[in-house]
């Protein structure tokens, strides 16, 4: 049975009443100093729309008070699904990817809107074009070294992830993510695992996750993965209905779920994925310093919000559906990522609208404490 927990809630920024207030699919990272930082998909209309950009936020203060946010990327087309990884130091690495929006002309969607944000679509489709979108498509990372402040160039990578690699302890990069397909196959890329040995400026496809049987890659996206102090490598998978792919639920999995992979290689090979059992997804993972599994996902159902998972012994099993939250006005949130602070506790970073199903999502937060639990 769902259990809530005792967490302390904020907003890190909202333009709620704003045309372009809609801020999505955030990552939470914490610098070697405490320095938060948190980037998020923003400054856009709606959830798919022509006008993301990519933008992060400042907390010197344990997630008291926010910076307001300072675009980063701002290309010609959609930037999404933003992820942030500390790799030591001042030193960060962002990830997203770019989305060509022009299907909404072809599927008549500008249509039902109303006029002015007709208008404003329309001007920011009319700049793209088929050769801009072969040129600008797909998924890509930047790198800071100083907390931000500058970033390098852009480096194209293979695959995508909302809240993008996890450093291993030999200070290596293991990427787990779904493989982008140039624009024009408009086809579902499998999941992979990537390694970098440089810091994040190269990768070498290492291993690649099986499907379940009665699955197709199509049902497979938006993984995450963390080391065990076992060396095993432990993922997890969003899964769900798509167009042209089979019906999860005549596998026996619930759709938009979660499914449960690892490697005991360094990601060479990977098990079979196996259903969890609970709705609930995109999944973010962190170890806590006391070894408890923190597994943080969007409940997309009525009570809508934030849950929790809890795994004391390394990923066998979980205590699933603690609620962090259940007051989301609709289905459009989630993508919660976690952190743990100084004292213990953990900050969870997510967005949902702050009140009502009118208002433009937001990017919120909760503190709470494992030991509450």
């Amino acid at each position: 049975m769902p259990r809530p927990l005792t967490a302390e809630h904020g907003t890190i920024f909202s333009l709620e009443n704003d045309f372009f207030g809609y801020f999505g699919w955030p990552t939470v990272a914490r610098l070697s100093d405490g320095t938060l930082l948190v980037a998020a998909s923003g400054l856009r209309n709606e959830h798919v729309c022509p006008f993301g950009r990519s933008v992060l936020l400042r907390s010197d203060d344990g997630g008291a008070s926010w910076s307001a946010p300072r675009v980063i990327n701002d290309g010609p087309l959609d930037d999404r699904d933003t992820g942030l990884v500390a790799l030591g130091g001042r030193s960060v690495l962002l990830t997203w990817f770019v989305s060509y929006n022009r299907s909404f002309v072809a599927e008549g969607h500008l249509d039902s809107l109303p006029p002015l944000m007709q208008q404003r679509w329309r001007k920011g489709l009319d700049a793209t074009d088929d050769a801009l979108a072969a040129r600008c498509e797909g998924s890509f990372l930047r790198i800071s070294d100083d907390a931000g402040e500058t970033w390098g160039p852009t480096i194209r990578v293979p695959v995508s992830s909302p809240h993008g690699p996890t450093v291993l302890r030999d200070g290596s990069l293991l990427y787990l993510g779904k493989e982008r397909l140039p624009w024009r196959q408009r086809g579902e890329g499998r999941v992979q695992a990537l390694r970098s040995a440089d810091g994040g400026q190269t990768w070498v496809l290492t291993g690649e996750v099986p499907l379940l049987n009665g699955t197709a890659v199509g049902n497979y996206h938006e993984p995450h993965a963390i080391e065990l102090p076992s060396g095993r490598l432990l993922g997890m998978i969003r899964v769900q209905d798509r167009p042209n792919a089979p019906k999860v639920a005549d596998a026996g999995i619930i759709p938009f779920s979660i499914l449960q992979t690892h490697s005991d290689d360094g990601g060479a090979t990977w098990s079979v994925p196996r259903p969890l059992g609970f709705h609930g997804s995109p999944p973010h993972l962190l170890r806590h310093s006391s070894g408890v599994l923190v597994m943080v996902y969007g409940y997309r159902l009525a009570p809508f919000g934030q849950r929790v998972a809890l795994s004391r012994d390394e990923g066998e099993t979980w205590e699933h559906d603690l609620v962090l939250r259940d007051d989301g006005p609709d289905a459009d949130l989630g993508y919660p990522s976690s952190v743990e602070l100084s004292d213990g506790s953990i900050l969870t970073v997510y967005y949902q609208k702050p009140h009502r199903r009118e208002d433009k999502c937001a990017l919120l937060c909760s503190r709470w404490r494992i030991d509450s639990v």
